[in-house]
């Protein structure tokens, strides 16, 4: 059966977007619009109106371009209970703050790139953490173990304002991964600067990403 992705937070009770099944043509033949893309997380619900903003400045982009994504509606939670701070924080004017990094394409389709914490701004450009993890799991062919092979962490550089530091279980050679890297068509500025050797890469009891120790781990000489 053929799956459908879809977004949503609790703070938007839970549904953002959708891709759906397309409608059946009335007559045979007929083209009827889809309804799903695949890579994204389909179009906004009814009701619901979105911006993308630099995650910096919160200066309005275009939006085709990625960016912090902000989401206003009848679904957008009121606020954290006892929490006014926290509250303050992701809504201003009706608007949420996601901490989301997104993009739409012409269609209206969205595109979730990742969590503002999983980014690094390196000579200006939004550098995606998960995505070259995984064009390094697919080049190195790290997939099907038990444990997370790698984790790309962003340290600050003096040149740059951040850099990529690559945290792996496994034995990696940094000049031959530039080298497959380059080939396969990364840009330079995703390029890890630094590989660090770990017995085995922090994460929380949730399986996700224990970012703080990450940070920790690659910040050592």
């Amino acid at each position: 059966k053929k799956v459908f992705e879809g977004y949503g937070l609790t703070e938007t009770a839970p549904v953002v977007s959708v891709n759906l099944p397309d409608p059946e043509p009335k007559k045979p033949g007929e083209q009827v619009q889809s309804s799903s893309r695949l890579g994204s997380v389909g179009r906004l619900a009814p009701g619901m109106a979105a911006e993308i903003r630099e995650p910096e400045t919160d200066r309005k982009l275009s939006l085709y371009e990625t960016g912090m994504l902000y989401l206003r509606g009848a679904n957008i939670f009121e606020g954290y209970l006892h929490d006014p701070k926290r509250t303050a924080e992701v809504l201003c004017d009706g608007w949420l703050k996601t901490g989301d990094i997104g993009r739409f394409d012409e269609d209206g389709f969205l595109y979730i790139e990742g969590r503002l914490s999983r980014f690094s701004k390196i000579g200006g450009e939004m550098v995606p953490h998960e995505t070259i993890e995984q064009k390094i799991i697919d080049l190195l062919e790290l997939s099907g173990r038990d444990e997370r092979p790698i984790a790309i962490v962003g340290v600050q550089d003096e040149a740059k304002g951040e850099a990529l530091v690559l945290l792996s279980v496994a034995d990696i050679d940094l000049v031959e991964l530039r080298k497959k890297l380059q080939e396969a068509g990364v840009p330079n500025l995703w390029i890890p600067k630094n590989v660090q050797r770990v017995e085995a890469i922090p994460v929380l009891a949730s399986g996700k990403l224990d970012l703080k120790k990450c940070q920790e781990r690659a910040a050592e000489k």
